[in-house]
């Protein structure tokens, strides 16, 4: 899940002095459910994951879940969930009578839009064909896969505990199981990884004929294993050669970049991420869950919840760790962080449809940006160019004081 809570100290110029209008329409809501367990945490991850005791409990948890989604109702109140997403951790390691239970409580507490997207993230060494039917007859209708790999040596290297024939027979599986629509994660810049590699990887995640590829390129986070025991990394030249070429094959397969590190068939971009790109609503349930929540008065809301499962298991804790209104300053790197990430961007109107700010509040830092090419000059649209893809960050930096 995209998480931008980290930009909340950043303060940015020309637009304290903005008034914040009532928000004339909210946003899409969608649902963010974590799942905090594991079979063993890979080194180089840093989301909220815990290695799974033998015996899982779902009971509590699924009961946890629910009571943390009554705490949100109130702001919720009337709306409809256009997106569920299953992350984690490895939400496939629940049963599906858990699941069952949970999406039924979370119905009869808020109404699912008609052509809902729910998506389950699942690995290939944890699932069986049987656990995905029951799956899809719960009407979870979209899986992402963690394959990263299909090479056992980079799998060994990245701490994965499925193989490379697990990781094939994986799409096979979810589409006997009724998946039509289904992403494969894969990663690129693995350790000793060349370009034959890496290319090798992606002919055969395309090979398995998936409506989406999350394709991105692994980074050393601080908290991690690799980050304290780094692992020898390609260098920066066959970096580029990848990047370049495995776009290129992307393409010629007919899979569109939409976004930094994910590539669609026609039609089929992950609704669920796409809210969260263009400053839609969400609410986090869960262990260390995020959420985001617009009111009509225009205030914006972000919230975290606790971290480890045993003190959100625990009834004399609080399940919110914490929340923050987010300010005028603040909400220009907020909007823009996140759909600038889009190759095409974003509607200029959806600016002050989501902010409550006036459009020309960013004038002054947006001709900046478009000097500097790094913004592309179009009224109608706030979106980067290739170069301003390349270098978001630089891009970004044109927005702070």
């Amino acid at each position: 899940m995209t998480d931008s809570s980290c930009a909340s100290s950043l303060i940015i110029g020309g637009a304290a002095s903005s008034p914040r209008a009532p928000l004339p329409t909210l946003p899409p809501l969608a649902l963010y459910i974590h799942i905090p367990w594991c079979v063993r945490k890979c080194p180089y991850c840093d989301f909220n994951s815990h290695t799974a005791s033998p015996v899982l409990p779902e009971q509590e948890y699924v009961d946890a879940m629910l009571a943390d989604l009554d705490q949100d109702l109130h702001a919720v109140y009337g709306r409809e969930l256009s997106s569920i997403f299953f992350g984690g951790g490895t939400p496939s390691l629940f049963s599906a009578q858990a699941l069952g239970r949970l999406l039924e409580g979370v119905k009869q507490r808020i109404p699912f839009a008609d052509d809902i997207e729910i998506t389950l993230e699942a690995n290939p060494g944890t699932f069986e064909q049987e656990k995905f039917v029951a799956y899809r007859k719960l009407g979870i209708n979209r899986l992402s896969i963690g394959i990263q790999s299909f090479q056992q040596e980079k799998l060994k290297a990245l701490g994965r505990i499925h193989n490379g024939d697990e990781a094939v027979r994986a799409a096979g599986m979810a589409r006997q199981a009724g998946f039509d629509n289904f992403n494969l994660d894969l990663m690129h810049g693995l350790p000793d990884q060349s370009l034959d590699d890496a290319l090798s990887d992606l002919r055969q995640a395309i090979a398995l004929k998936p409506t989406h590829i999350s394709w991105y390129q692994l980074t050393l986070e601080p908290n991690t294993v690799f980050w304290n025991q780094p692992p020898v990394l390609p260098e920066d030249d066959t970096l580029w050669d990848i990047q370049e070429a495995g776009q290129a094959l992307l393409a010629e397969h007919g899979y569109a970049q939409y976004e930094v590190s994910a590539y669609a068939q026609p039609g089929r971009p992950a609704r669920h991420n796409l809210n969260y790109w263009s400053f839609g609503d969400f609410i986090g349930i869960g262990a260390g869950a995020h959420g985001k929540l617009s009111h009509p008065d225009g205030r914006i809301v972000r919230t975290w919840k606790t971290r480890l499962p045993k003190d959100y298991l625990n009834p004399a804790k609080s399940f919110q760790a914490g929340e923050k209104a987010l300010t005028n300053d603040e909400m220009p790197f907020e909007f823009l962080m996140n759909a600038l990430r889009l190759t095409a961007g974003v509607e200029s109107r959806l600016y002050p449809e989501r902010t409550g700010l006036p459009l020309e509040s960013l004038d002054e830092h947006r001709r900046e940006a478009e000097q500097s090419g790094l913004l592309q000059v179009e009224p109608s649209r706030l979106a980067a160019t290739e170069r301003g893809q390349l270098f978001l960050n630089d891009l970004l930096q044109k927005f702070l004081s």
